[in-house]
């Protein structure tokens, strides 16, 4: 990999911080560029391979178990749904509609066009897309990468009416047992800042890519992400 100047912003995202680093991924398999503590950036028309420095966190999945909390929340929906992993998706307009309204209710209509939508599914990086329907329709789908022993829980669209029951928490949960039954080692849930990322910490047990290695104190996580 090679460190590269930071790329210009096309859509109203998530990195704004001067202490971002970008690379360039050259030869490195993912699962290296991840252990590093980097995340593809999706916030240009063209990604290019390129990655950021993040507070990364991640599930050693070998020892994760269900917390009280886990079991509260899979009594809610298991079963609830049928699920398909789906290996080369095809977008169709009712998944574009739906994640458009999705994003526009959730972090407003400039966060996720069509466009960048499409340079994220067309990045070489998905790997998996697992689509969730009820008998009236899709309710949520999740955008997985992997390689080597890690998964990546990249980005994730559903059906808003299930929010306030923490469906967003339950697809997280859901995601997370799949990958430990298919022997993955690690499983990444994307970065944490702010509040609104707090829930991730419900994950045990729960690493975080502190700048220079990976820590497991939680509670200076929770610090941190109650001072973004």
């Amino acid at each position: 990999m090679k460190k590269v100047s930071a790329p210009e912003q096309d859509f109203a995202v998530y990195i704004a911080r001067p202490d971002t680093e970008f690379v360039e991924r050259e030869q490195e398999p993912l699962e290296q560029l991840y252990s590093l503590g980097y995340l593809p950036y999706s916030g240009t028309k063209k990604l290019n391979g390129i990655f950021y420095s993040a507070r990364s966190a991640r599930v050693l999945l070998p020892e994760f178990e269900l917390t009280s909390e886990n079991r509260r929340i899979a009594k809610k929906f298991d079963g609830q749904f049928t699920k398909e992993r789906v290996a080369h998706f095809v977008p169709d307009e009712v998944f574009y509609d739906f994640c458009a309204a999705y994003f526009a209710q959730k972090h407003g209509t400039r966060a996720m066009p069509r466009e960048r939508l499409t340079a994220i599914l067309n990045s070489g990086l998905v790997a998996k897309t697992i689509v969730y329907r009820s008998l009236s329709g899709p309710v949520a789908y999740v955008l997985e990468v992997e390689d080597g022993d890690m998964s990546h829980y990249w980005f994730s669209f559903y059906d808003l009416a299930y929010a306030k029951q923490s469906l967003g928490l339950w697809l997280m949960l859901d995601c997370l047992r799949d990958a430990k039954e298919r022997g993955r080692e690690h499983y990444y849930l994307g970065t944490v800042y702010g509040d609104k990322a707090l829930y991730k910490t419900n994950f045990k047990p729960l690493q975080w890519w502190d700048g220079k290695g990976w820590n497991r104190d939680v509670a200076l996580l929770k610090e941190l992400g109650r001072k973004d």
